[in-house]
């Protein structure tokens, strides 16, 4: 159940932390003058492109967390990202906003951004699928959270289930705010937000926990020598 849970609720409270970041992008959906039918269509493509990216690197970032496992890292590589996590709640804020900046240098963004000021310009509901698609490829605090997690599901297809999960926690708000923003005026956003430096820390401490080897099943299982959980009572063998 906590693997449902967890990108469910991370994607959902990530996503009023994105209504600032992406939020424009979901704004300027070129489907004004739509009939409400084919607005909520649009807007809903758009939203399944973003999952859909974000399910494929999910593949690629279970697969990575299975590489740590078969090399018996995967508990100290869950402990890191704990700690990494945690790290981000507490440095100054300053400090966040130029990490944050210095994301948006990557080399591949401007071509993803140019790509889809021109499907913009497009106006179909093929282009819409396309500009959530390359929407999920822009940086975002909350994804590489996500990524963190499926990292440890040390699962390609976990991983991708994970990541899933976790966009389709963000589409209520995205889907509102690109439909309606009158919905989430800025004072409700700003409420729900500072309630997100909370949840990262929580999933910090469960990346940490899980890492820890304490024998609690499915929260922190523990590994023998080969890096195979060993089954307690309250456990079925596989």
């Amino acid at each position: 159940m906590s693997f449902i849970l967890i990108p469910l609720a991370l994607g959902f409270l990530g996503s009023f932390h994105c209504v600032g970041m992406c939020g424009p992008i979901a704004l300027a959906l070129p489907i004004g003058r739509w009939s409400i039918a084919n607005k909520v269509l649009g807007i809903l493509l758009y939203n399944l492109g973003r999952v859909f990216t974000y399910t494929m690197i999910g593949l690629l970032f279970g697969a990575i967390g299975r590489g740590f496992y078969m090399a018996g890292l995967q508990q100290a590589i869950s402990i890191v990202l704990g700690v990494s996590i945690i790290a981000i709640v507490v440095i100054p804020a300053r400090a966040a906003r130029r990490l944050d900046a210095l994301t948006q240098h990557i080399p591949y963004i401007p071509l993803v951004k140019k790509n889809i000021t021109s499907l913009f310009k497009q106006k179909t509901f093929a282009s819409l699928g396309l500009i959530g698609v390359l929407n999920g490829l822009l940086p975002c605090g909350f994804v590489y959270m996500a990524l963190a997690g499926a990292i440890t599901t040390a699962s390609i297809l976990n991983g991708a289930a994970f990541m899933m999960l976790f966009g389709m926690g963000t589409i209520p708000a995205m889907f509102l705010v690109a439909f309606s923003s009158h919905l989430f005026p800025v004072d409700v956003r700003s409420r729900i937000r500072k309630t997100v430096p909370v949840f990262m820390f929580l999933i910090g401490s469960l990346l940490i926990l899980r890492g820890m080897n304490l024998g609690i099943p499915y929260m922190s299982p523990k590994f023998d020598e080969r890096g195979q959980i060993k089954h307690s009572c309250c456990q079925r063998p596989s």
